[in-house]
């Protein structure tokens, strides 16, 4: 049993370490930001679903702020069912691109 939580404690070790290693390529994201435009990329936006409140801009935000939204709708801590359907089909790599993407915008 020791070897087991040896192995799970490796693994998980080597995951934590990949993630830190994933690198966000700002043109890599225009494949993978058109949910996004449909609320995050007009002025003044509100949504209505599941109550009104107005959508951030995300141009120019902070990349780590981003990547750090966006995984905290992955593991439920941030709540919205939208944007949760959307990060949890996210890979580290896209959450990355995205976070580079809008950061690098104006």
């Amino acid at each position: 049993m020791t070897k087991l939580f040896a192995v799970l404690a490796l693994a998980g070790a080597a995951n934590a370490a990949m993630a830190a290693d994933v690198v966000g390529n700002a043109s890599a994201a225009r494949s993978k930001i058109e949910m996004c435009i449909g609320c995050h990329a007009i002025p003044g936006y509100k949504a209505t679903f599941p109550e009104v409140f107005q959508v951030p801009k995300l141009g120019g935000q902070n990349a780590k702020y981003i990547e750090s939204a966006l995984k905290a709708y992955q593991k439920g801590d941030r709540k919205h069912p939208s944007m949760k359907g959307i990060a949890v089909s996210l890979s580290d790599q896209d959450i990355a691109d995205i976070a580079a993407y809008y950061a690098s915008q104006k």
